[in-house]
C-alpha cells in the first residue's frame, strides 16, 4: 500500500519528575502512527491509571508502606508514587531514611507536614487521587456546598474553602500544575463571593506567594464596605496596611479628611475592643464611664460575638447598656455575627436576651440563612452516636430555625397558621411533660422538699448529658451552671450524690435553705432552657424520668439479677432515645426544607425594621 489516508494520532503527557540536575519536571511526548494504533497509548495510560487508582482506593489489597492521619483518618500511600510525583515527599523520605533506622511503615500527621492552615480529608484524598492518576476528580458534594438549597453553591463558603484547600495542599506539597489551575478557579471566586469569603482566598494567596491571587483579593477588599476593624484582626499586617493606602488613594482630595474618623473616638473605641479581646468587663464598664463612647459606639456587641469568648458577651449583655439588635455600618446585626462565627452558645445568648432572627440583612440575608450557608452537609447530615458530641453547626442551624418557628414575629419566612399551630402543640407538649417542674416549683419553699426536688433536678440534667452532651453543654452554659459541682456527683458510681449532703458545721439552716434553693433555681433554668431550644430531647428526658429512670441511675445496686434486668432496661431505653433524636433531626431537616422555599417565594416581602 502507498500512502495511507487513515489520520495519525499523537498523545503528549506531562510528568513531574526529578532530573539528575536537581530540576523537577519534564515532558515526555508519546506519538503514535495509524499502523500501531491510533488509541494504544491513551488506552495504555488508561489502564497505567486505574490500577494505581486500585492502589489507592482497594482496601483488600493493602501494599501502602507509608501512612498519613488527615482529621484522625490514617491513609495509606506509596512513597515511589508520592516521591516520583512530588518534590516535597521526595525530599521529606529522603530525609527520614537518612536520618532513621526504624523498623515500619512511617507515620505522619498531615497538621505537622503543613507549616499553617489545614487541608481536610477529602481535599487531601483527591489530591492524593491526582497524584496517582493524572486525573481530577469532581469536588465531593458533601464538602463543597452548603446546606441551603435555594444556594447556586458557585461562590458560597464550603465551594470556597474547598478549592482553597486543594490550593494550599498542591502549593505546599509542590505540584505546580495543579497549583496553577486551583489559582484560576479562585481567582473566578473573588468577583463573585461575599467579601468576608474572599478572606480564606486572600489568606491562601498570601501564604502559597501567588501574587496575581493576592493583588485581585486586595483589590476587592480595599473597594468592599469591609470595616478596619476585621481587616486589622483578619488579615497579615502588611496586607491590611496595603488596604488602607488603596482605600485612601481612592477618595479625593477633598474628601480624606471629612470621611476619616475622629482619632479620639477611634482611639477609645480600640481601648473597649482590646479590654474585650482581654476578657475584662469591668474595665470596659470603667472606659465607658470615663469617656462619652457608648457600646453601641463602639459596636462591641458585634466585636464581642466575632472575636471573643462566649462569657465575655454573655457579660457584656449583662451591662442592659447596648441594643442587641443594632445594626453596623454593614446592615448585620448582632445575631447576623455570631451566626457568622457558628459558635452556639453566642447564638443561644443572643436570642435569650431578645435578638431579633427574622431581622434581615441588606441583601436579605437572615440569620438562619448566613448560617446554613456556611454549613457543609457532611456536618449537617452526619449522624450523632449516643453520648458523642454533636456538631455546633448543626446545632446553630437548628436552634435559629425553631427560633424562627418559635417567634410568632418571624413575618413570612414561614406559614403563620402553622406557626400558630405548632407553637400552640409544643406549649401543650410543655404543660403536659413538665407538670413535675410546677410541682417543685410549688413545693421550694420547703427545705425538705427543696432537697427532693434538687435530686431530681440533677438526675433530670446527669441525663441530659448523658445522651445529649453538647446540648445539655450548650443549655448550661446560658443558665451560667458550668462550675456545679452537683452534676459530677450525680454520674458517681455506687449512688454517690457529689456534695448535695456534705456537712457544713458553720452553715446555719438559712444558709443551707438559700443554698439549695440557688442550685435548684440554676438547675431549673437549664431545664427551661433545653426545653427552649431542644423541645424533643426534652419530651424523651419527661417520659423517662416518670418511669423507673431513676433507679437505673444505680446499676451496680441490687443482686446479680436486678442489675442485670436494669442494664437490659437501660439498652432499650438508650434505643429509644436514639430513635427520639432522629425523629427530631428529621423535623429539623423538614423545616430546613420548608424554610428555604418559603424564603424563596416570599424573599421579596420583607422589609427591614427598626427595633
Amino acid at each position: 500500500m502507498a500512502n495511507s489516508t487513515e489520520p495519525s494520532s499523537s498523545l503528549s503527557f506531562t510528568s513531574s519528575s526529578h532530573l539528575s540536575n536537581g530540576s523537577f519536571s519534564h515532558n515526555i511526548s508519546y506519538s503514535s502512527v495509524s499502523e500501531s494504533g491510533p488509541n494504544l497509548e491513551v488506552i495504555s495510560l488508561s489502564k497505567l491509571s486505574s490500577s494505581l487508582e486500585q492502589l489507592l482506593v482497594d482496601s483488600t489489597s493493602d501494599y501502602s508502606d507509608a501512612e498519613i492521619t488527615v482529621e484522625g483518618t490514617p491513609v495509606g500511600v506509596h512513597r515511589c508514587i508520592l516521591a516520583a510525583r512530588s518534590k516535597f515527599f521526595h525530599d521529606l523520605f529522603k530525609r527520614e531514611k537518612e536520618s532513621s533506622d526504624k523498623e515500619g511503615k512511617p507515620k505522619y500527621c498531615i497538621s505537622e507536614l503543613l507549616p499553617y492552615g489545614k487541608v481536610g480529608y477529602e481535599a487531601f484524598f483527591i489530591f492524593l487521587s491526582y497524584l496517582y492518576t493524572g486525573k481530577l476528580k469532581h469536588y465531593p458534594m458533601e464538602v463543597s456546598t452548603c446546606v441551603d438549597d435555594i444556594c447556586a453553591h458557585d461562590a458560597c463558603n464550603p465551594a470556597i474553602n474547598f478549592a482553597v484547600e486543594m490550593m494550599y495542599a498542591s502549593s505546599i506539597f509542590q505540584v505546580p500544575e495543579l497549583a496553577s489551575l486551583f489559582q484560576r478557579r479562585l481567582l473566578n471566586f473573588v468577583e463573585k463571593a461575599l467579601v468576608e469569603d474572599v478572606i480564606p482566598i486572600l489568606l491562601v494567596a498570601f501564604h502559597c506567594q501567588s501574587s496575581q491571587l493576592l493583588a485581585q483579593c486586595v483589590d476587592r477588599v480595599a473597594r468592599s464596605d469591609l470595616d478596619t476593624i476585621c481587616i486589622d484582626k483578619e488579615l497579615p499586617s502588611e496586607v491590611a496596611e496595603e488596604i488602607r493606602m488603596l482605600r485612601r488613594k481612592s477618595l479625593p482630595e477633598d474628601e480624606d479628611n471629612t470621611l476619616s474618623v475622629n482619632p479620639l473616638q477611634e482611639k477609645r473605641i480600640r481601648r473597649i475592643h482590646k479590654a474585650l479581646d482581654s476578657d475584662d468587663v469591668e474595665l470596659v464598664r470603667l472606659l465607658l464611664s470615663e469617656s462619652d463612647i457608648t457600646l453601641d459606639e463602639a459596636n462591641a456587641l458585634h466585636y464581642a460575638a466575632a472575636y471573643c469568648d462566649p462569657k465575655v458577651l454573655s457579660e457584656v449583655l449583662g451591662l442592659g447598656l447596648a441594643n442587641v439588635n443594632l445594626r453596623n455600618s454593614r446592615g448585620y446585626t448582632v445575631l447576623h455575627i455570631g451566626a457568622m462565627r457558628k459558635e452556639p452558645s453566642v447564638i443561644v445568648s443572643l436570642l435569650t436576651k431578645g435578638a431579633c432572627a427574622s431581622d434581615l440583612t441588606f441583601d436579605g440575608r437572615s440569620a438562619v440563612t448566613i448560617c446554613r450557608r456556611l454549613t457543609r452537609p457532611k456536618d449537617y447530615n452526619t449522624k450523632t452516636e449516643q453520648g458523642k458530641e454533636t456538631n455546633k453547626d448543626r446545632i446553630c442551624v437548628d436552634v435559629l430555625e425553631r427560633e424562627m418557628r418559635r417567634n410568632p414575629m418571624a413575618g413570612d419566612a414561614f406559614n403563620t397558621s402553622q406557626t400558630f399551630a405548632d407553637d400552640l402543640h409544643m406549649k401543650l407538649l410543655y404543660l403536659e411533660n413538665r407538670g413535675c417542674i410546677y410541682e417543685i416549683i410549688e413545693i421550694r419553699d420547703s427545705l425538705i422538699s427543696s432537697d427532693l426536688a434538687f435530686v431530681y433536678l440533677v438526675r433530670l440534667v446527669a441525663f441530659a448529658r448523658l445522651f445529649f452532651p453538647t446540648e445539655a453543654k450548650l443549655a448550661m452554659h446560658i443558665a451560667h451552671t458550668e462550675t456545679t459541682d452537683e452534676f459530677s456527683g450525680v454520674a458517681a458510681p455506687k449512688g454517690s450524690s457529689g456534695n448535695l449532703r456534705e456537712v457544713d458545721l458553720n452553715e446555719t439552716p438559712v444558709m443551707q435553705n438559700r443554698r439549695l434553693r440557688s442550685r435548684m433555681e440554676a438547675l431549673m433554668k437549664t431545664v427551661e432552657m433545653g426545653q427552649r431550644y431542644f423541645p424533643h430531647c426534652s419530651e424523651v428526658l419527661d417520659k423517662f424520668m416518670e418511669d423507673d429512670l431513676p433507679d437505673l441511675f444505680y446499676l451496680e445496686k441490687g443482686n446479680h439479677y436486678e442489675q442485670r434486668v436494669k442494664r437490659t432496661r437501660f439498652m432499650e431505653l438508650k434505643e429509644e432515645v436514639q430513635k427520639a433524636f432522629s425523629k427530631d433531626k428529621a423535623e429539623h431537616s423538614g423545616l430546613s426544607s420548608a424554610s428555604s422555599s418559603s424564603c424563596l417565594k416570599d424573599g421579596g416581602k420583607y422589609k427591614l425594621r427598626k427595633l
